[in-house]
């Protein structure tokens, strides 16, 4: 480790690329959320009907469908024939985060991912313990479980207590109790498990995950040779395990991020002052070479 590792976490990119390009993903984050939650607000608070329904089933312009396709697995499994429009909803859907990374809808689109966020930065601003960290596995146990309780049931079992539905239908009709699941989340991680909402619990990300498992935008390090090893990356990652086997891996062996667990969320390009990280495509394997193997290359090109 350097002693870089002291310093506040993201200083640095501040200092060498301003506060807004040590933010641009975040920031752009923030407004893709905010964006795909008021396109759903403006009929009920403004009479704006271009799109009907919420994240669970829509219609943009009368003419896009749009389907969760977790929600129609659960429809199927529950012994629900699905219509025609909620089968294409669903294929364009998974089509879309089969390309662009299933995760990419936790860190762009979910509503509740500035809640959890927000709980990591008080936790890491407060000092807190790490606490108790459920395996990753648990969440795809979860997925699992609401699969077979809808199929015993013959309920969408999840969206009875889904807090990103129940966040849209409170945000519409009144919050009431659903600021009970809002409080209840933030504090989970915000004292009893750092990041545990959406790293270990939530079957919605680890459903996405499996759906993003080839998907084609990948971040690469693509210059790890540059890296100072001052560990932002990982402080800032929600899923810090994914970035080790890109970032430290030797020359030969590919850069890119290509875990499923992968949020997309850029984060780790924003806070690296040194640029090791970019976004591209799963088949863009270049990596910039190391020193030695840059002289060594030149020294054989001369003999």
């Amino acid at each position: 480790m350097s002693a870089k590792t002291r310093l506040p976490v993201g200083l640095e990119a501040i200092q060498h690329k301003g506060w807004i390009n040590a933010h641009r993903f975040l920031l752009l984050r923030r407004l893709s959320q905010a964006f795909f939650l008021l396109l759903f607000l403006l009929g009920p608070w403004f009479g704006i009907w271009w799109v009907v329904g919420t994240l669970a089933g829509s219609r943009t312009f009368e003419v896009l469908p749009l389907t969760d396709p977790l929600v129609l697995a659960q429809s199927i499994v529950a012994g629900h024939l699905p219509e025609v429009t909620a089968l294409i909803g669903a294929v364009i859907v998974l089509a879309v985060y089969a390309v662009i990374g299933g995760r990419v809808y936790c860190s762009w689109v979910c509503p509740i991912n500035p809640i959890t966020d927000a709980a990591h930065w008080l936790h890491e601003r407060l000092g807190l313990q790490k606490g108790w960290q459920p395996k990753r596995m648990t969440r795809f146990w979860i997925l699992g479980t609401v699969l077979l309780v809808s199929a015993i049931t013959g309920t969408v079992a999840w969206e009875l207590i889904n807090p990103i539905t129940m966040l849209h239908r409170g945000l519409i009709f009144g919050m009431g109790f659903v600021w009970a699941l809002v409080v209840a989340i933030f504090l989970f991680d915000l004292v009893v498990s750092r990041r545990g909402w959406c790293s270990h619990i939530c079957p919605v990300g680890a459903f996405y995950s499996l759906v993003g498992t080839k998907s084609v935008l990948r971040v690469s390090a693509v210059n790890r040779v540059d890296c100072d090893d001052c560990m932002d990356c990982y402080a800032v990652c929600p899923e810090n395990h994914v970035i080790s086997p890109a970032l430290k891996g030797k020359d030969g062996e590919t850069p890119l991020i290509l875990s499923p667990d992968c949020t997309n969320c850029g984060r780790c390009i924003d806070v690296c002052s040194v640029d090791v990280f970019a976004f591209t495509h799963r088949y863009d394997n270049r990596a910039k070479k190391t020193v030695s193997t840059a002289v060594d290359a030149a020294t054989e090109q001369a003999a």
